[in-house]
């Protein structure tokens, strides 16, 4: 789907790689004026000058950090009518007993406050103006039970927040909706792949369509999100997990059919 951002600023967290990446380069090549945000000053500078777009240094979970950085955007490039909360962090599985404080907090801290304080920072802005969009990026961590015994109640409250916001601001002009990406291959899970937490093939058999979802899938599906051709929609949280939530309603029966082999992902446009 050919979507126009044209003209209009779009704020993106966690841009200098993963899923954030992803999002950026998606909504630069709808013609948005993208602002990347990153903690990690190389890599973000060096995705910013590849993507055609304006880095800002920013630890999401710095709430005044946020005020400036907002600060600085709309003084320097006009006000924020998109932003995609992409940043996060994936802890590794582990049984509840050797949970760590400083493990939870650190997950909750990036993965929640880090969206809640964007949307403060952002969305306040938004609604005294009367316009605005903003995608939040969840899990099917949130949907279902397994071993992230910590990413997944965050991103549970990520969704929550996320709908709490739509009802807030729907009035007001303001869209909040969110998506919930399933095995996805970004940097989090290569290393779990890498350390063996994590099987491919299970991770593929586990869903509809036979593979893993692609980063630029998940962009696609914020971009259609963020974008008038989604104006009537506020509060959702779209899977983008290639029917793995599907998953368990087939087990009982003995899985996916296999009759034909799994589609590949469709060819991508150049950008």
């Amino acid at each position: 789907m050919e979507l126009d951002f044209q003209g209009r600023v779009a704020l993106v967290t966690g841009g200098a790689s993963g899923l954030g990446r992803a999002a950026a380069a998606r909504l630069v090549r709808d013609n948005a004026r993208v602002v990347l945000a990153d903690r990690d000053e190389p890599p973000l500078k060096a995705a910013a000058a590849e993507l055609s777009a304006m880095p800002i240094v920013l630890d999401v979970t710095d709430r005044a950090g946020w005020a400036r950085a907002v600060d600085r955007i709309e003084a320097e490039h006009g006000p924020i009518e998109v932003l995609v909360t992409a940043a996060g962090v994936l802890e590794p599985p582990r049984p509840p007993e050797r949970i760590t404080e400083q493990a939870w907090e650190k997950t909750f801290a990036v993965n929640l406050d880090g969206t809640r304080f964007g949307c403060q920072a952002v969305g306040t802005r938004m609604a005294e103006r009367g316009r605005g969009s903003i995608v939040t990026v969840g899990s099917i961590a949130a949907a279902e039970p397994g071993p992230l015994v910590i990413y997944g109640p965050a991103k549970a409250a990520v969704t929550a927040l996320t709908q709490a916001l739509a009802g807030a601001w729907g009035r007001r002009g303001v869209r909040v909706n969110a998506v919930a990406p399933g095995y996805v291959r970004t940097p989090g899970l290569e290393r779990g792949l890498s350390f063996g937490f994590v099987d491919e093939a299970k991770l593929a058999a586990s869903t509809a369509l036979g593979r893993l979802t692609t980063a630029d899938e998940v962009a696609d599906a914020i971009a259609f999100l963020a974008s008038d051709a989604a104006a009537a929609i506020t509060g959702i949280v779209l899977p983008v997990d290639a029917g793995h939530l599907l998953a368990g309603g087939w087990a009982p029966h003995g899985g996916f059919g296999e009759a034909t082999p799994p589609p590949a992902p469709p060819p991508r446009r150049g950008r």
